[in-house]
């Protein structure tokens, strides 16, 4: 697995929406994020048009995306919210451009598409991570989510345990194997596609937003019948995002679901959905533990 180059203050990023236009005053506190961080940030051309034609639409949201990875200049690409549509772009993209110009891409939510797609068929290390707009703005962020961005910067592994997260062990083992995973809708929206997590060998990321009980119930299940299961090595869960009444029920579904699972389950890490979110390597060496519950990520970048 390819892994791009680490940032350094000064580098130029490109923000590209591929997921739908973001608020445009959040979308600019988010650009000063990372301008403070020391980086230089250009918007893609097409980040807040508005399209009645899809076909357009998915044309101008490609366009952008292989524009940052062409461009010799920028040496990351940021999404900027999440949204849908990003799984009909998938089969427009140059896989093998991107291969050539490896470099930072970072999202989730609707993007889980594309940072597994991109994994997948150009070889390269993406990041499942908070978004410009719509987690760095002024009313999001926490200072613990803009602090994820700097692994981007030293190159370091990373350790998530319990001083980040309350996190709670549903099935104990030790696992390790490479990263995968994202939003479980857009899990479940891949599978029989070209684009379907590879999860033989895996330690599985799987976080999700409003959805009730029995539709997660159903998502897992259909994951688990297209053997999604059969061989990971173990399975990280994340913030659910459910009213606290649903959340009893989502909880009770996850562990029933995972009760009698072969591999390490830990539940309550904060990715995705969430504040704060940490922002994660896909495609890189990771290590589950349960006593204490700990994930350990190799660095995403070389």
């Amino acid at each position: 697995m390819n892994k791009p180059q680490a940032l350094q203050k000064g580098d130029k990023v490109a923000v590209v929406a591929p997921a739908g236009p973001p608020d445009r005053e959040h979308l600019m506190q988010g650009k000063r994020v990372l301008e403070k961080m020391g980086l230089e940030v250009v918007i893609g051309r097409h980040v807040f048009d508005v399209e009645e034609d899809p076909a357009t639409v998915d044309q101008k949201r490609v366009a952008d995306l292989h524009e940052a990875f062409r461009n010799p200049a920028i040496r990351a690409v940021f999404c900027a919210n999440g949204g849908f549509g990003s799984a009909k772009i998938a089969p427009l993209i140059d896989y093998k451009m991107i291969a050539s110009h490896p470099k930072i891409f970072w999202g989730y939510s609707d993007l889980t598409y594309l940072i597994n797609a991109i994994q997948k068929c150009s070889n390269l290390v993406t990041y499942h991570g908070p978004m410009v707009a719509s987690d760095l703005n002024d009313e999001q962020r926490t200072n613990d989510t803009a602090a994820s961005f700097s692994s981007l910067f030293t190159g370091e592994s990373m350790t998530y345990d319990s001083h980040q997260s309350p996190l709670n062990t549903l099935v104990h083992g030790t696992g390790e194997g490479h990263l995968v995973g994202g939003n479980l809708t857009l899990l479940t929206n891949g599978l029989g596609t070209p684009y379907q997590v590879d999860s033989k060998g895996a330690i599985l990321l799987i976080e999700e937003v409003a959805e009730p009980a029995f539709l997660v119930d159903l998502k897992l299940t259909h994951l688990k019948q297209a053997g999604l299961f059969d061989e990971v090595q173990g399975v990280v869960l994340g913030n659910f995002q459910v009213d606290p009444e649903e959340d009893v029920e989502v909880r009770k579904v996850l562990r029933n679901f995972f009760a009698h699972a072969p591999f390490p389950v830990v539940e309550n890490f904060n990715f995705g959905h969430c504040q704060p979110n940490y922002g994660v390597p896909l495609g890189v060496k990771a290590k589950l533990t349960t006593s204490p519950p700990q994930l350990v990520v190799d660095s995403g970048v070389r």
